[in-house]
């Protein structure tokens, strides 16, 4: 169902933004935490993964 990706593909890039944020006010409050950053990251890039699927 076209529909679903579509609102999954959407939700998946709120909750990357969303842990942006919360990742950076992390950082900002009490300090850096490499950990946070990579699992940001593989959140960021499973996203541009499910983004690159339903384009293809």
């Amino acid at each position: 169902m076209p529909g679903s990706t579509d609102s999954s593909t959407k939700a998946m890039g709120a909750l990357t933004i969303g842990g942006l944020v919360a990742v950076t006010a992390y950082t900002v409050a009490l300090g850096s935490n490499g950990w946070l950053w990579f699992g940001w990251v593989v959140l960021g890039l499973i996203t541009l993964g499910l983004v690159a699927g339903r384009h293809a």
